[in-house]
């Protein structure tokens, strides 16, 4: 999948043609999203430097670094709880330790080893069984449907569970949401059967313009979230849990024990900082652009005659969303290449297999709408997609 840190390592192209991918991409004039791994290091520092230029803009320059917390990590730790509505929140290097160290904290709580989860939430399917193999923690599936568990399916799972997990969006089901009533009803489920409610808001930031409700209100249902930094807000790295201050104090006592104590993090609280303050203020747009996007798409798809695709969901939850075609991936991965270095455009990027559960013959990709495809009108799409299909004459 075309995500930054989550790939499929399995299918990682050899490095020359990576390299290839990643020049054209890069090197592309038109692109509906910029992605970090298409830069080469000089690149990177380049944009480090920049950041540090303008680092004052979001911390206090006259401040000491931060030693094991503290400086500008206790200033994204602040920065989180405000945003979300919490009384603390606490750094980590990464969301995987982030939410396992937030469901062990809940499972000492709750007297309960039990998850309930979607069977595509992240733990599941992106973390190498890390959340049973380093925790003991057990988890059950309320719903095998490709969305977030109902209300009536959370109530009638006939096993009890200490946790209920949500992950919002639900990305390797499309980047679904609920709608608000559905959230609600599903978190009143689980409280009804004694459960916390622990969200998976690495894409969190996005929600709002789909439940047409604050963060702090979304977030103000569950008893702890877990956000992102790199997925949408363009930041290095880094994660952050949210909640009350006697989980958040546990979880810093498992954050030493885990290994993610880090010495010095002040790049990359920086770069959350940036990513809180400019590109979050940015995401309305991007989730209503995304429409237009999708539209273009289905239009172009259909004006080229194209026997079958899916766009899904078919009017974008958030700024990311699904594209399926009935051809195989390298076929369409080669396709995304060649347009750009040909037209130096970007629509697409990687391609992937749906897996086994998947129908054979096709192939889907995920599409990303941020600040570049602002200028990108229906037509554009239009035209690109005439365009990418072309190449696959």
């Amino acid at each position: 999948m075309d995500e930054v840190g989550e790939t499929d390592e399995m299918n990682e192209p050899e490095p020359d043609e990576r390299r290839r991918r990643a020049a054209a991409w890069s090197g592309a004039s038109r692109r509906l999203w910029d992605t970090p791994v298409e830069r080469t290091v000089g690149e990177r520092l380049d944009q480090l430097a920049e950041l540090a230029r303008r680092g004052h803009a979001f911390t206090d320059p006259h401040e000491l670094v931060d030693t094991y917390g503290g400086g500008p990590v206790a200033e994204v730790e602040r920065r989180v709880a405000e945003l979300l509505g919490f009384p603390s929140a606490v750094f980590f290097p990464t969301g995987t330790m982030a939410q396992q160290v937030a469901l062990r904290c809940w499972a000492g709580r709750t007297g309960s080893d039990v998850v309930a989860l979607h069977p595509l939430a992240h733990p599941e399917v992106h973390e190498d069984g890390a959340l049973v193999a380093l925790t003991g923690l057990r988890t059950v599936h309320p719903t095998g449907e490709p969305r977030l568990p109902t209300a009536q399916e959370v109530r009638d799972h006939p096993e009890p569970f200490g946790t209920l997990m949500l992950e919002l969006p639900l990305r390797d089901a499309g980047f679904v949401l609920p709608t608000w009533d559905e959230l609600v009803d599903v978190v009143d489920a689980a409280r009804e059967r004694d459960a916390v409610v622990h969200v998976d808001g690495a894409r969190l930031w996005e929600c709002a313009p789909h439940f047409g409700r604050t963060l702090p209100e979304i977030a103000g249902l569950a008893d702890s979230v877990y956000v992102s930094f790199y997925k949408s807000l363009g930041g290095i790295s880094g994660a952050a849990l949210a909640g009350p201050e006697d989980l958040v104090e546990e979880a810093r006592v498992w954050l030493h024990r885990y290994g993610g104590l880090v010495f010095q993090q002040f790049p990359t609280a920086l770069a959350a900082l940036h990513g809180l303050a400019v590109e979050l203020p940015r995401l309305p747009s991007y989730v209503a652009h995304a429409r237009v996007v999708a539209d273009g798409l289905r239009a172009g798809f259909e004006e080229a005659g194209v026997p079958w695709f899916r766009i899904h969901p078919g009017t974008p939850h958030t700024h990311q969303f699904q594209v399926w075609l009935p051809y195989d991936p390298e076929t369409l991965t080669a396709a995304s290449v060649a347009l750009a270095e040909t037209s130096g455009t970007v629509l697409f990027r990687r391609w992937f297999s749906p897996g086994a559960g998947g129908p054979p013959g096709v192939a889907a990709t995920e599409v990303t709408v941020a600040g570049p495809a602002l200028d990108w009108t229906g037509a554009d799409v239009r035209e690109a997609v005439a365009a990418f299909l072309s190449h696959l004459a």
